[in-house]
C-alpha cells in the first residue's frame, strides 16, 4: 500500500489549514466520500479531454501545496509555462441550522463519533447535512488564460483534493464552514450534557423477593400441553434475490431441508438424517429434487454437491437413480457388492430359466447377461439394473422385489 500524504497541522486556526504538496501518485486511496467528490467533479465538466489532463497533472504532482478554508480551496498548479497559475474551487458553506442538526445526529449516535475520529465518514452523518458536492455546487477558477469549465489546473486541484478527503473527512466540513476542532469540541459538549441527563434519570423500580420466600418449598404448577404436531412441514418465507447476498435458490432448499428435518424429529423422536454419511446425505438431496440437466438450479445443486463430496457428476446421477429406486438400501446395492449366503441367491437362477430368462450368470451377489444384471441386497431383495452391450456401465431400473423374476418383470416393464 502506497503511504499516506503527510497532512499538516493549522497554520494560522482551525478554519485555515494548508497541506503539503501530496507530490507523484499513479492512483489514489479511494474512499466513498472521496469518489463522491470526484463524480461531482466529472459532472460540472464540459470537456473530457480538459479533465484527462488535470488527472495527469494531479498523479504527476503538479499542484502545489492546498490550502482549504470555509467555501474555498487554492493551490498553484504547474501547467506547461514555467510560472504556476493559482487556482481554486469554491463551494457553498452550511448554515448554522443545518451544522445544528448535524452535531446533533453525530452526537445521538457513540458509533458516528468514533468513526468521526478514526477519519470515517458514515453515509448517514454525510446525508444529513448533504456535505458531498452536487451537481453545480462545486464553482473552478483559475488564472490560466484556458476557459474550460473547468481548465485542466482546477480539475487537477479537484483530483489532488479528492486524495485529501480520502485521508482525511475534517477537510470536508472544513470546506462546508467548520474546523475540526471546532465539531469535535462541540460533539464533546453534546455528548457530555446526554450523559449528565441520562445519569440524572431515576433507575426504575425493579420487583423483588424476600429470600426466605424465594427458598419456600412450593408446588409449581403443571406445564401447558405441548402443541400438538402439525399434520405437514411448513413452508419456507419466497427469499428476494438481492445483489452480493445469498443465493435464494439455496436459501430454499436449506429452508425445506431444516423444515422437514425438524418435523420428522417432532413427530418420531429421530433425526431423519443424522445416521447418513455425508455422501449418502448429498445423494438424498439430489433425489429430492428433479433430474440433472432440466434447470439451472438443480444444475448449480449437481455442481455444488459434487464438488463438496469430491465426486462426478455422473457418480451423483448413478447414486440418485439408486436412492430413487430404494433408498438408502440400494444405494448400499449399488455400491457395495458383497457374498451372500446359499438360498435365495442359488435358487434365483432356476427360477429365472424356468420364467424364460436363462443365461444369467452370477459374481458375488450378482446376476448378469450382456444388457442385464440383477443385484441381491442385504435387504432380501432383488434390483434390477441395465447397461448398454459391452459397456459395463450399469444403472438402476425398475422396482426391487423379493422375486428375481418378478424384479426382472419391473424392470423390462419401466
Amino acid at each position: 500500500m502506497s503511504p499516506r500524504p503527510s497532512i499538516g497541522t493549522p497554520r494560522h486556526d482551525d478554519r485555515r489549514r494548508s497541506y503539503p504538496a501530496l507530490g507523484a501518485r499513479s492512483e489514489r486511496t479511494g474512499t466513498w466520500w472521496g469518489d463522491a467528490w470526484v463524480e461531482a467533479l466529472e459532472e460540472l465538466a464540459l470537456d473530457s479531454a480538459r479533465l484527462a489532463r488535470g488527472r495527469a497533472y494531479a498523479e504527476a504532482g503538479q499542484v502545489d501545496a492546498i490550502t482549504v478554508t470555509p467555501g474555498r480551496i487554492s493551490a498553484y498548479v504547474h501547467g506547461s509555462r514555467p510560472r504556476p497559475y493559482r487556482t481554486e474551487l469554491r463551494l457553498r458553506t452550511l448554515p448554522d441550522q443545518v451544522w445544528e442538526d448535524f452535531l446533533d445526529t453525530a452526537a445521538q449516535e457513540p458509533a458516528h463519533i468514533a468513526a468521526l475520529l478514526d477519519k470515517d465518514l458514515p453515509h448517514a452523518l454525510a446525508d444529513e447535512a448533504a456535505l458531498l458536492p452536487a451537481s453545480g455546487d462545486l464553482i473552478p477558477d483559475c488564472s490560466c488564460p484556458d476557459d474550460g469549465y473547468p481548465c485542466k489546473h482546477a480539475a487537477a486541484l479537484c483530483y489532488q483534493t479528492a486524495r485529501l478527503l480520502d485521508e482525511d473527512p475534517f477537510v470536508l466540513l472544513l470546506m462546508r464552514g467548520r474546523g475540526e476542532q471546532e465539531v469535535l469540541a462541540a460533539l464533546t459538549r453534546r455528548n457530555a450534557a446526554r450523559m449528565a441527563v441520562e445519569r440524572a434519570a431515576p433507575l426504575p423500580q425493579l420487583p423483588t423477593v424476600q429470600a426466605r420466600v424465594a427458598v419456600q418449598p412450593r408446588t409449581l404448577p403443571p406445564l401447558p400441553r405441548p402443541f400438538p404436531t402439525p399434520p405437514r412441514p411448513g413452508h419456507p418465507p419466497a427469499f428476494p434475490e438481492v445483489h452480493g447476498g445469498p443465493d435464494p435458490l439455496s436459501l430454499d432448499l436449506l429452508a425445506t431441508e431444516a423444515a422437514i428435518r425438524a418435523h420428522t424429529l417432532l413427530a418420531t423422536g429421530e433425526d431423519p438424517i443424522a445416521p447418513l454419511t455425508a455422501w449418502q446425505d448429498a445423494v438424498r438431496l439430489a433425489a429430492a429434487h428433479p433430474g440433472s440437466g432440466l434447470t439451472s438450479a438443480t444444475r448449480a445443486l449437481y455442481t455444488s454437491l459434487t464438488r463438496a463430496t469430491d465426486r462426478t457428476p455422473t457418480d451423483l446421477a448413478r447414486a440418485v437413480a439408486a436412492w430413487r429406486q430404494g433408498g438408502i438400501e440400494a444405494l448400499d446395492v449399488l455400491e457395495s457388492p458383497w457374498d451372500p449366503p446359499a438360498g435365495p441367491f442359488d435358487r434365483a437362477r432356476p427360477a429365472l430359466s424356468a420364467a424364460g430368462f436363462p443365461g444369467f450368470r452370477p459374481s458375488r451377489n450378482r446376476l448378469s447377461t450382456p444388457t442385464t444384471q440383477l443385484r441381491y441386497g442385504r435387504d432380501g431383495l432383488w434390483y434390477g439394473y441395465e447397461s448398454d452391450p459391452g459397456r459395463e456401465d450399469w444403472w438402476p431400473r425398475g422396482t426391487p422385489d423379493a422375486d428375481p423374476v418378478g424384479a426382472l418383470t419391473a424392470r423390462l416393464g419401466d
